[in-house]
């Protein structure tokens, strides 16, 4: 298995809430960057959102046999938390999920 670091963008249509923000990062917080050499050195963030509220990017620590499983694994991550927060998929549609980097052992 592989540590990736995947992002995951995406649109709050109607934007988000303070008690949201707080439960989708709560939610995530077990796949936070942060747990990685790479979320650690490079300061990676779980949860940005650009200052028009609306744009927002998710970077999530996932281990998976291969990259297509790791982002298909991200995806699901993301859908769930922000389900579980009370956004739809029209409320919050997400963009392709992009690897930001492998943190492998050899």
């Amino acid at each position: 298995m592989t540590t990736y670091v995947i992002t995951v963008p995406g649109t709050f249509v109607r934007g988000i809430a303070d008690a949201q923000r707080s439960d989708v990062k709560r939610r995530l917080r077990p796949k936070d960057p942060q747990n990685t050499n790479l979320g650690e050195s490079e300061e990676l963030e779980l949860l940005t959102i650009e200052d028009d509220g609306a744009a927002f990017s998710v970077r999530l620590e996932v281990e998976a046999a291969d990259r297509a499983g790791a982002e298909a694994e991200a995806v699901r991550l993301v859908v769930a938390a922000l389900r579980d927060s009370g956004f739809t998929r029209g409320d919050a549609p997400l963009g392709p999920a992009v690897i930001t980097g492998i943190d492998r052992e050899f």
